[in-house]
């Protein structure tokens, strides 16, 4: 068994590791489009375009907190 199957096998085995790695992807893409969201809010003019990504920013944060404390459970730190 090479190195590369080795690897490939020991993260199939671990659901752990694949269900952090997903958590940290979502993560990541949570964190880009909050940063998106914010690009929107700091160019808008319209004060309706201003409202609607205050809510959008605000569910993302809450989607990322929430992300976060699932990856903390599942590291056994929270």
């Amino acid at each position: 068994m090479t190195q590369t199957d080795k690897k490939r096998a020991s993260r199939q085995t671990d659901p752990r590791l694949e269900a952090r790695r997903e958590l940290m992807d979502s993560l990541n893409h949570t964190k880009t489009l909050i940063n998106q969201a914010y690009g929107g809010f700091n160019t808008a003019s319209d004060s309706d375009l201003i409202e609607s990504y205050v809510f959008e920013i605000n569910a993302l944060q809450a989607r990322y907190n929430y992300l976060l404390r699932q990856v903390k459970e599942l590291e056994g730190t929270a």
